[in-house]
């Protein structure tokens, strides 16, 4: 890569505020922050608003629409189209 093209690549710790939550890994992402790590390595964090760990899809308390209830009132509102 050439340089002063690209941002610089590095450990990052990603800290889930809602789940107290944090992971390792390796981002352009920069931030002022530092956490001391478990290794005993300080890195920057970021802190984010939702994770796997706290999103919905993924921990099975997503809410599943009823979408045969709204088709029906709106059929019963506006009336069932004819075909043709």
């Amino acid at each position: 890569m050439r340089e002063g093209t690209h941002p610089a690549y590095g450990p990052v710790v990603f800290r889930d505020r809602a789940a107290d939550y944090a992971f390792l890994t390796r981002s352009t992402m920069t931030s002022e922050k530092t956490i001391e790590w478990e290794d005993g390595n300080t890195y920057p964090v970021v802190d984010v608003e939702i994770s796997n760990v706290s999103h919905p899809f993924y921990t099975g308390t997503a809410r599943v629409l009823d979408t045969a209830g709204r088709v029906e009132r709106f059929e019963k509102r506006y009336g069932k189209r004819e075909a043709g």
